[in-house]
């Protein structure tokens, strides 16, 4: 039976988001809000939360999942990251965006892509996932939370709770956060690629 939190919007509570990071460190799996949508994640270095999430999403081995990350310069410490990269990403974070971008050799293997050695990177701009990054010093192994079949995120909470309460260990109510999913962006190459359009604007990508 999953643990759920009703964590203030604006104002995260302090203890709650300590138990939520405890829950993480020990090998966990949350439901959490973000800057776009509903993600559900577990600790970087987790391998077997890793394979509890691709059960529940019903995921292959290929399917790449994101690092959410708190800050531009924990985002640089899992990605190579060239000076106008840096300028593009500076002014698209915190915000709704995916990035793809070279990983560096302090990403888990198993979150590359297998050939191109890339990884995908997120700062989101929402209260409660910055309060969890900041407590937990260290980024989210993270995916969007749709389930199989649907075609849309899962966007309510209670009933988050209902569907997933034998299957995940945390359901963090952090209120409305919206259907639209990033809008990925792959800068691993020399121009900037759209992947996917979701909530953040492509223009000053140039797209």
């Amino acid at each position: 039976m999953s643990q759920f939190f009703q964590i203030h919007p604006d104002n995260p509570q302090v203890r709650l988001i300590k138990q939520a990071a405890d829950i993480v460190r020990k090998g966990g799996i949350i439901v959490y809000p973000t800057d776009s949508a509903y993600a559900i994640g577990c600790h970087i270095g987790d391998k077997r939360a890793l394979e509890r999430i691709r059960r529940i999403r019903q995921l292959d081995d290929k399917h790449n999942f994101t690092l959410v990350c708190r800050d531009l310069s924990e985002l640089a410490t899992f990605a190579r990251v060239d000076n106008t990269q840096y300028r593009l990403l500076k002014a698209c974070t915190p915000g709704p965006y995916t990035f793809i971008l070279k990983a560096t050799a302090e990403v888990p293997r198993r979150l590359m892509h297998q050939k191109r050695k890339t990884i995908g990177l997120r700062v989101p701009e929402n209260p409660t996932a910055q309060a969890l990054l900041d407590e937990l010093n260290e980024p989210l192994m993270s995916v969007t939370l749709i389930m199989p079949g649907d075609a849309d995120p899962l966007i309510d909470p209670y009933d988050i709770r209902a569907l997933l309460e034998h299957d995940v260990d945390l359901v963090v109510d952090g209120g409305y956060c919206g259907l639209e999913m990033t809008t990925v962006i792959d800068l691993a190459d020399d121009d900037p690629v759209l992947v996917r359009q979701g909530k953040g604007d492509v223009a000053p990508f140039g797209l």
